[in-house]
């Protein structure tokens, strides 16, 4: 059996993987699944400065799970893997401006993404950083009576609550894409397989279904702000050549702010999941 070696990286969330190289990626048969195992305990796992290309990273991706494919989204060269960047040839650069505010991956989806894998390519001079906060923790942090209230709710998710936190003026084009989307309703809550409960947050939220719509902004604004605070937040300042991986199902994520005029480049691979259900 494959065994990890283990550092911390804050005393709430994240371990370094040490002594691993992209030989061992691709050639150690057991490393998958140990990885698994640590990433549903620490939540986050660096490879620091491994220096994948997109072949390494797509073939070390799918000994983790099956992979999303983003040919949909051209001009990317590896149909895994997205390029998250602000240059104008990126056709999704106006919209990963939102990648500013706590969210998780996949949630205008059915089926939320299992975890996402990324690689640092281009960093940032200064800021860019990456920030992760367990939604299991804040699910854990309730107190009862709220466990118990906020077992059924429902929550509805649109496109246009995240768009509008970057263009809170839209231009009727914009107004006119945005509503195209379909809305996608998720439990607050989710029930995930292992028997863990965690919330369901971040800025795709738009209300909750049955509930006063400033009342249920409310409440998803303090549950995200309870959640975020600084001492339970990991802040992963990257290096070029890192390859981070993190539980998409059990964690918010945002980038934090840099110029960007700058060429900063990260290159994602997402992991397919399973829909939130109760």
């Amino acid at each position: 059996m494959t065994t990890l070696d283990i550092r911390k990286l804050s005393n709430n969330l994240g371990a370094e993987v040490l002594g691993v190289d992209t030989d061992r990626l691709l050639r150690d048969d057991g490393l998958a699944d140990a990885c698994m195992t640590a990433l549903e305990k620490h939540g986050v796992l660096l490879f620091r400065k491994i220096n994948v290309d997109d072949r390494t990273q797509v073939e070390f991706c799918r000994k983790l799970g099956t992979l999303i494919n983003f040919s949909r989204f051209p001009p990317y060269d590896a149909e895994e893997v997205m390029e998250i960047s602000f240059d104008p040839s990126n056709p999704n650069a106006e919209y990963l401006a939102s990648n500013d505010f706590w969210h998780i991956d996949g949630l205008l989806d059915k089926i939320a993404p299992k975890a996402s894998v990324m690689s640092a390519r281009v960093t940032a001079d200064r800021g860019g950083e990456t920030e992760f906060a367990s939604t299991y923790a804040a699910y854990e942090a309730l107190s009862d009576d709220e466990k118990k209230l906020f077992a059924d709710l429902r929550v509805v998710h649109t496109f246009a609550a995240i768009q509008r936190l970057t263009y809170p003026d839209p231009t009727p084009t914009q107004l006119k894409e945005w509503a195209s989307r379909r809305e996608v309703e998720h439990p607050l809550v989710w029930q995930h397989e292992s028997g863990r409960q965690s919330l369901v947050f971040g800025a795709t939220t738009s209300h909750v279904v049955g509930m006063n719509f400033d009342e249920s902004r409310a409440l998803l604004d303090d549950l995200e702000k309870r959640a975020t605070t600084q001492e339970l937040v990991y802040r992963h300042t990257w290096s070029e050549g890192d390859l981070v991986i993190w539980d998409n199902s059990g964690l918010v994520h945002r980038a934090c702010e840099f110029d960007r005029s700058e060429p900063r480049r990260m290159h994602r691979s997402t992991l397919v999941g399973h829909e939130i259900i109760k």
